[in-house]
């Protein structure tokens, strides 16, 4: 027996649904589309913003000399800022970054629609940095079904110096004016450009070696600081104390951020030398105060002590040993150099450390020039006070965390933007 015929509106419905059906797939899609490519684009956006901030801390790390930051430190910003963000990957970590994704500009203000110039074209008043990352042909994995095409992502961040709430120092304490009413309070009665002498066998004079950790230490935990990066995470009012008699040991330590190496463990890979070797006496700096100029100048084309140890004792007239020879070579403080004499040391009490106790407390952060390497550890040497640490423009760098307008630690990089 023959089966009836469906009614007209059973069949209609069952097109309407399959109308509906199509068009909910269509919005599903869509959904999908959103949510899997949308997600890849953030992800691809985090990633570059990685590297984003890592140029701009990089290159702000630089910018030390503001209100008149040198030309030279343009161009050595946005080559380490450059060097960090590549160290970054992007495109769920599988594809590198690479230098025509990276523009790096300077500024010397933050409001909108400043200009950010090139580092050749930098003006001297540029403290802040510009790291910005573009990367195109991100393709859709859904939404190029409904007719999207490849996408590019782009992160910016902008750094500059900002005082540190904490620091890390030499272990060094640069003596407080004293006698005066002056000393109490920033500058302690401390002239910017002038030359301090002391013992280095036992501090004494104007500066004195300092222990972190009293009543511990001694010679060989300020060797260990010396050729390392210093003490961190220190603050005003840490207890120092006075460590004794240096040593050979110490010596060594010392001259390696000169770029001058006896044979064993200690070389350019794990105690780096300064960007320059250059040394600073009354012999070859003969008005005694204010190298610091020129020590920047030496830097940035990497001058060394001496081609040999013999010809920078002419200069100098030091009488290093001919045991540190060879001396690092211009080469060698361009691969292996960093920030190793520009230096944050505690500003102290020295008469203090001639009490019964022995300690003191840190009573501000100075930054200071290393002049000169050790030829004997029961000689006298120099080094050049430069100003506070938390002075704006400050040439001395540390590693600490960013802290705001009342913060006494050196300048560090902070992000701003």
């Amino acid at each position: 027996m023959r089966a009836p015929p469906r009614p007209r509106s059973a069949r209609r419905q069952r097109g309407a649904v399959a109308i509906i059906l199509g068009l909910l797939l269509v919005v599903l899609m869509g959904f999908v589309g959103l949510a899997v490519d949308g997600g890849h684009l953030y992800l691809a956006k985090t990633e570059l913003q990685n590297g984003a901030d890592a140029c701009a801390l990089a290159a702000s790390y630089e910018l030390t000399g503001a209100p008149a930051i040198p030309a030279a430190a343009f161009p050595r910003a946005e080559a380490a800022g450059r060097l960090v963000a590549k160290q970054n990957r992007v495109g769920f970590q599988g594809s590198a970054i690479a230098d025509a994704d990276i523009s790096v500009g300077f500024g010397s203000s933050l409001a909108a629609g400043s200009l950010w110039s090139t580092a050749g074209a930098a003006a001297p008043s540029s403290k802040y940095v510009r790291c910005t990352l573009t990367r195109g042909g991100f393709a859709p994995y859904f939404m190029q079904l409904l007719g999207f095409g490849a996408n590019s992502v782009k992160a910016i961040a902008t750094a500059t110096l900002t005082p540190a709430q904490s620091n890390c120092a030499v272990p060094l304490g640069v003596c407080k004016a004293a006698g005066t009413s002056a000393s109490s309070s920033p500058p302690f009665g401390l002239t910017p450009g002038a030359w301090v002498n002391g013992r280095f066998k036992d501090g004494g004079g104007n500066w004195n070696w300092i222990d972190f950790n009293p009543p511990s230490g001694g010679e060989s935990e300020l060797a260990a600081l010396l050729t390392g990066n210093g003490m961190c995470s220190l603050n005003i009012t840490s207890p120092v104390g006075q460590p004794g008699n240096m040593g050979n040991a110490a010596a060594k330590a010392w001259n390696s951020r000169f770029g001058l190496y006896q044979s064993g463990s200690t070389n350019v890979t794990n105690a780096p030398p300064d960007f320059t070797g250059y040394a600073y006496t009354t012999t070859d700096w003969a008005p005694g105060s204010n190298a610091v100029g020129d020590f920047i100048t030496r830097r940035a084309s990497h001058t060394p002590y001496g081609s040999s140890v013999a010809a920078g004792n002419s200069i100098t007239g030091l009488s290093i040993s001919n045991a540190y020879n060879p001396t690092t070579t211009v080469a060698q403080h361009t691969q292996y150099g960093a920030d190793r004499r520009l230096v944050i040391a505690p500003i102290i009490d020295c008469s203090a450390l001639s009490s019964g106790s022995h300690t003191t407390t840190v009573q501000g952060w100075a930054c200071v020039l290393m002049l000169q390497p050790i030829d004997s550890p029961n000689d006298s040497m120099n080094v050049e006070y430069i100003g506070l640490s938390s002075t704006t423009g400050s040439p001395c760098a540390s590693s600490g965390v960013a802290g705001d307008s009342t913060s006494v630690g050196p300048m560090v990089p902070a992000l701003v933007q």
